[in-house]
């Protein structure tokens, strides 16, 4: 479903589905972008070039470590197009996915170093199991091929995705009825969900209690990302796509112009 086409000399973009792309202009890009000027008076940053080395790291870990950039100094621009406020996994895919819709002059400010915040230690989890927004459940897909598949073709990068499977257990009977009703809509989605009795659930985690268990909710290919390696993976591919991300470039405040909002 996902659409390669050339982008550069050695990279490669990857079309939006149809109804992501939706999603994305109407309801949460457009009615937002504005132009906002940077402050000239701020200090000479540094910025990932696109020849640096992102390398993805083999397990969780501090953002201190697995970091390879090489640093091009440069002033900030004056103007841009978009400017997003933090390098954490969210501020990332904003960039990232803003490319993918054609928007250009945009810079990623970061006051650290990239993901050193809350994303390099956050669980990870990626679960398409739960919701019964037709929306929310096209989101949670979507996400899932984009760590899966779509950002390691990309960029070369692993995100750390392993399908360990997710199981959501019930242990009363108003859940068990709830999770029965949003499994169902979930599969009328397309997401494969299984409904496990508690010795199921018992031989898939042995070290699993059940007693008081009604029942467990599985999705075999659901399971995990190592935060980090996606935030680089996303930082990576937004780079190659023409965003400017800097870190070290701390924001000290918004202020509120008619025309839109200037760095205060």
């Amino acid at each position: 479903p996902h659409a390669r086409t050339p982008h550069g000399d050695n990279h490669h973009r990857y079309r939006l589905p149809t109804y992501t792309r939706k999603m994305l202009s109407s309801r949460l890009l457009a009615p937002r972008l504005a132009r906002v000027a940077l402050q000239s008076s701020l200090p000479t940053l540094s910025t990932l070039s696109s020849s640096s080395s992102l390398s993805p790291s083999s397990s969780s870990s501090s953002p201190s470590l697995h970091r390879s950039l090489s640093t091009s100094p440069s002033a900030l621009p004056s103007s841009a197009n978009v400017v997003i406020v933090g390098g954490g996994v969210i501020g990332l895919s904003i960039a990232y996915h803003l490319s993918l819709l054609g928007v250009r002059d945009v810079v990623l400010l970061e006051r650290d170093k990239l993901t050193s915040g809350t994303t390099w230690h956050a669980a990870g989890l990626m679960v398409t199991f739960g919701s019964l927004s037709h929306t929310s459940t096209e989101w949670r897909k979507y996400t899932k091929s984009l760590y899966e598949t779509v950002l390691p073709e990309a960029t070369g990068m692993s995100t750390g995705f392993k399908p360990c499977g997710f199981i959501e257990l019930a242990t009363d009977p108003n859940t068990l009825e709830e999770y029965r009703r949003i499994a169902a809509f979930n599969r009328y989605c397309g997401v494969d969900v299984r409904e496990l009795t508690p010795g199921e659930c018992l031989d898939r985690m042995p070290m699993l209690s059940v007693e008081g268990v009604l029942a467990g909710f599985e999705v075999p290919t659901d399971g995990r990302v190592n935060p980090y390696d996606a935030a680089m993976a996303f930082a990576r591919a937004a780079k190659d796509n023409g965003v400017d991300v800097r870190e070290g470039a701390k924001v000290k405040g918004l202020t509120v112009a008619e025309s839109g909002f200037k760095n205060g």
